[in-house]
């Protein structure tokens, strides 16, 4: 990935809207994960907006005072479109909790993808390569006890992510679509209840 401009400034955006925020049982720095979903990007893409929208794919979704418009505003409309995309529509003022809204959030981004734009596929992707990757490291260290801090048990969570590979090897196929695949049974065979 080579530091351009635009990247420095995505970076600089996700992690200033990102600061304090901490990953699900890890206690790592939030930015940890846009930036690494930024990286895997980088492996099969060369294309700038679709890295930068990976840097900033959770900032319509997790910070509460950044909007579209203040997105659109900041990187333009095809970046903030990609966003969009990828996005949970989670409304911070229903009084009702991640935990209770899971499996609607989650059936609705189901929806969604399948309407999505192939960069929006692509961050995607590289989103749930990482979140796998992440969740697995941390069963190593915790064991079944890191799903107390998740919205959704194991088994819920094994639904969902193959339900969004299925979506993406038939809308997307190719290379980062089968890396998703190899961690999605690498994930099945780590953390399922045996």
């Amino acid at each position: 990935m080579e530091l351009t401009d635009k990247i420095q400034r995505a970076l600089n955006l996700a992690a200033d809207k990102h600061n304090g925020q901490m990953r699900k049982s890890s206690g790592l720095p939030y930015i940890v994960h846009p930036f690494s979903v930024a990286l895997i990007l980088s492996e099969y893409v060369q294309d700038e907006d679709v890295i930068v929208a990976g840097l900033l794919h959770d900032v319509l979704e997790d910070v509460k005072d950044y909007k579209y418009e203040d997105l659109k505003k900041d990187f333009g409309q095809k970046i903030a479109d990609i966003v969009q995309g990828v996005s949970e529509d989670k409304d911070f003022d229903n009084g009702e909790t991640d935990r209770e809204t899971w499996q609607e959030r989650k059936d609705e981004y189901l929806k969604n993808l399948w309407n999505d734009s192939e960069k929006s596929l692509l961050v995607c992707a590289a989103d749930k390569i990482h979140n796998l990757r992440s969740m697995m490291m941390i069963y190593e260290e915790q064991g079944a006890e890191m799903w107390i801090d998740f919205n959704a048990p194991v088994e819920k969570q094994t639904w969902y992510y193959g339900e969004v590979l299925k979506i993406l090897q038939e809308k997307l196929g190719g290379e980062m679509v089968g890396e998703l695949e190899r961690e999605f049974e690498r994930f099945k065979k780590t953390v399922s209840p045996k």
